[in-house]
């Protein structure tokens, strides 16, 4: 035993700045989860677009600009970073189930034939992706720079999922070969990875935002 009057007890530098691990209740996990599967159905159809800065708009008026994609992945990120890991991968199980048996809330209708789509990897990587985002966003305190990152390694992981998927409909589905072969492959990746990648890439510097606010809102 140290008798040193003087004599402080050790303590971490690093405490203060660590805050115990966020994490989402069983019960606002199934909430998340139905909020981003409805969330992900109805953003299939709606195109995202951008606007001139708004300093302009009085003597320019409103300009909308077309991004080329739909919010869908804005709304399966979002549920990641808002839900967390099992409500965002609940609700794109529960939209891959939907769409391949029973409704067409996919952005070309749905059943059992959507999987020879070349867009259908991107679909499956919804629900590992939307898996990352949520696990990385809740591994520390709420910060805009975490969420982020969680949401652009989502959004990789989705477009790694797709170009596998891709690359095994030209190798391994002969009967799809007059929609995509070896040949075409790299046109396919092309339009549907690398062209999206700026639009989407908007898209997650706003549900950033948006998941940034609504977690201090909700204290989480």
């Amino acid at each position: 035993m140290n008798t040193n009057p003087n004599h402080k007890p050790k303590t971490d530098k690093n405490t203060n700045d660590q805050k115990p691990r966020k994490t989402v209740n069983l019960a606002n996990e199934f909430l998340w989860a139905l909020i981003g599967l409805l969330l992900t159905i109805f953003s299939t159809f709606l195109p995202a677009f951008t606007t001139n800065v708004p300093w302009t708009w009085s003597s320019d008026g409103v300009v909308s600009q077309p991004l080329g994609v739909t919010y869908q992945i804005g709304a399966v990120l979002l549920t990641g970073c808002l839900g967390g890991k099992n409500a965002g991968a609940l609700a794109q199980i529960a939209y891959v189930i939907l769409g391949l048996t029973w409704l067409p809330v996919f952005a070309h209708g749905g059943d059992w034939e959507y999987l020879k789509e070349p867009s259908f990897g991107y679909i499956l990587g919804f629900i590992p992706g939307a898996w990352v985002c949520g696990l990385m966003a809740f591994r520390t305190r709420t910060k805009i720079e975490t969420l982020a990152f969680s949401a652009i390694c989502g959004l990789l992981v989705i477009h790694l999922c797709g170009l596998v998927y891709l690359i095994g409909l030209a190798l391994f589905n002969p009967a799809n070969g007059d929609l995509i072969s070896l040949a075409n492959l790299p046109s396919f990746m092309l339009n549907y990875s690398l062209i999206p990648i700026p639009g989407q890439l908007v898209i997650v510097c706003v549900i950033t935002a948006i998941a940034y606010f609504l977690r201090l809102i909700l204290f989480y």
